[in-house]
């Protein structure tokens, strides 16, 4: 994934570097990056409030401070500006990002609202978790891990340890804990990866943000409000369970903590925004670069139609098309 959007910069700026000098592509680049991220934004439309999730089983009460985004449009961020592939955003439910913040602010977070039907998660070990004993075997096995993500083109993951070790607040039963990772052999800043759970009759609801360490003071003095947004609907909430007719889930709740959920594809595409340096340009710069070529394909096709005279009265000549429209971005 990295590979290739590197690829596209640097396909993108020798081309440019053809038509004008270096700086004067530059320039055009980054207008036509803010031009597309200036539509983008325009487009996106946010809520407050009370919000219904799809699917009926739970919903989502935003308070000031804060907005949210549809399940069409966080399918858009995710896949499009962020570069998930479109499977691992098939059980989103919409995003929360702080109010003054949207999908291209930096130094700030956003959480991925998503639903899974796993059945009912048993809590009854929620009291028994030795957390350091987990963090230590969990960077016990990373060693066998980073090795097959090696194999397969991502880059090594380290737990460095907990950024807010996990707590289950059994009355409201809502889990929610953070890691703090570090990618690759690089130094840099490390990744915050904070997870919550709400627990429900037929499965989970799921908030995700990832983000860097230094966005964990902003995120730890807004998760209070976080924690409380979310609720289940009438006969979905986790005391409405029935044992007679409902699945019980294999996850417990030290299962959801440990869950291999690193190893999903999604959260690596996810946390291109945070890692790569002038990521807008990176993931925009197909854009820029898609407009430059129509203009080359079509500036040369004028040049020779004008050469061979294909045209009469003013008119393309019979066989002939004239240019296309260059399509707008929209969501």
């Amino acid at each position: 994934m990295l590979k290739n959007l590197y690829l596209a910069c640097t396909l993108f700026v020798p081309l440019c570097t053809q038509a004008a000098p270096i700086n004067d592509s530059l320039e055009i680049s980054s207008q036509q990056v803010e031009k597309t991220i200036d539509s983008i934004r325009k487009a996106q439309k946010y809520e407050t409030g009370l919000i219904h999730l799809p699917g009926g089983k739970a919903e989502i009460k935003i308070p000031a401070g804060f907005k949210f985004l549809n399940k069409e449009q966080s399918k858009y961020v995710l896949t499009t500006l962020w570069g998930n592939p479109e499977s691992n955003a098939a059980n989103t439910l919409g995003m929360i990002f702080p109010e003054k913040s949207d999908p291209f602010s930096d130094s700030s977070y956003a959480f991925v609202v998503e639903y899974e039907d796993i059945g009912y998660v048993k809590d009854d070990d929620a009291e028994k978790i030795n957390y350091d004993e987990m963090l230590k075997n969990l960077q016990k096995d990373e060693k066998e891990e980073n090795a097959q993500r090696l194999k397969e083109g991502y880059p090594a993951i380290h737990l460095v340890g907990w950024a807010q070790a996990p707590f289950y607040d059994k009355e409201n039963k809502v889990l929610h804990w953070a890691k703090e990772i570090h990618f690759g052999d690089q130094d840099g800043i490390n990744t915050l990866n904070y997870q919550i759970r709400i627990l429900g009759r037929h499965g989970i609801l799921s908030l995700n943000a990832v983000c860097t360490m230094q966005e964990l003071p902003l995120v730890k003095a807004d998760i209070g409000k976080v924690l409380h947004m979310a609720t289940f609907t009438d006969g979905n909430a986790y005391t409405d369970f029935d044992p007679k007719i409902d699945n019980v889930a294999a996850w417990t709740i030290g299962g959801l903590v440990a869950g291999k959920v690193l190893a999903k594809v999604g959260f690596f595409a996810i946390i291109v925004k945070f890692l790569a340096a002038g990521w807008k340009f990176i993931l925009l710069g197909f854009a820029a670069l898609a407009g430059f070529i129509r203009k080359l394909f079509r500036r040369n096709k004028e040049e020779k139609t004008l050469e061979g005279d294909t045209t009469v009265g003013g008119t393309p000549a019979e066989g002939t098309v004239p240019p296309a429209e260059e399509p707008t971005s929209s969501l």
